[in-house]
């Protein structure tokens, strides 16, 4: 008995050492193995962000084009059942039970000329069906829902350099400040023009008359004259506030008259019965 427990002890020694080297061995292999997911999860993470189905195992590989109105009526919270009857049935086989996103390929204009690029269109759901987020591949394809911008306003058109001039007479009786049908006429046409050139200018409006009658009574008259005209504009849409009205009676004549017969004088006179308007500059 006691040899044979001699031989036994460096047996069992060396099976210790053995199996000891077989557990160090089964750690580190089993460390390895943790080691490889964790680094592959990461990796599968980062992907994820941009995890779209290759577009070549679309159904519809031609993409669909679809009204950027509609698409703007998506929503965080939609169910599936809603979603189908926005924007109708996938584009990819995503299963039947327990699909937790739907993949859409669409087309959209980039030009009247018939040019158009393609956009993958992802929503993810929850567990219930419900819409959580939406993705677009390129990123770049989600401003197809900004809103359009407002067209540019054309530049207010200035006045001109030279004033506008109303022949009084297309525009009064004689003798009158009241504005006749002509004159209402004469005047719509020259709205639009004033109108925009009244955004960024003053209108001044100044009446004038011709030298018959006295200097006081002219000066009235043509003042009549010039508010009858800024009322006309205002009530075709310019400001009140954008118009100047000014009467300056027989002053600034443009024609020198000597006729002796008083009929012939007036219609020699009338350049001078006229109203004029022209803009001014505001300050900066």
């Amino acid at each position: 008995m006691q040899s044979t427990s001699t031989t036994q002890v460096p047996l069992l020694r060396s099976l210790g050492l053995s199996l000891a080297a077989l557990l160090l061995g089964a750690c580190a292999s089993h460390g390895e193995q943790r080691t490889t997911p964790s680094t592959a999860t990461a990796d599968t993470a980062d992907t994820d962000a941009a995890n779209f189905p290759d577009p070549r195992k679309a159904t519809l590989k031609e993409g669909l084009f679809v009204d950027v109105d509609t698409l703007r009526l998506f929503a965080r919270g939609m169910s599936k059942r809603q979603l189908y009857a926005l924007l109708g049935t996938p584009h990819f086989g995503e299963g039947m039970w327990g699909v937790r996103e739907w993949n859409y390929l669409f087309n959209f204009r980039s030009g009247p000329g018939g040019d158009y690029f393609t956009c993958q269109f992802k929503v993810d759901f929850d567990g219930k069906g419900i819409a959580q987020a939406a993705h677009w591949k390129p990123q770049a394809c989600a401003a197809v829902l900004d809103p359009p911008r407002p067209p540019t306003p054309p530049a207010p058109a200035p006045m001109p350099s030279e004033p506008l001039r109303l022949a009084a007479d297309a525009m009064f009786a004689f003798d009158s400040a009241v504005l006749t049908p002509e004159g209402r006429r004469n005047v719509d046409a020259l709205l639009h023009q004033v109108r925009d050139a009244s955004r960024v200018q003053t209108i001044q409006v100044i009446g004038y008359t011709d030298r018959i009658g006295s200097d006081r009574y002219n000066l009235v008259l043509s003042q009549r004259r010039a508010e009858a005209v800024r009322d006309a504009l205002v009530a075709g849409g310019v400001p009140t506030a954008a118009i100047i009205a000014e009467g300056r009676g027989k002053a600034d004549p443009l024609v020198q008259c000597e006729q002796a017969q008083r009929k012939a004088l007036i219609v020699c006179l009338a350049p001078n019965r006229r109203v004029e308007l022209s803009g001014k500059a505001l300050p900066r």
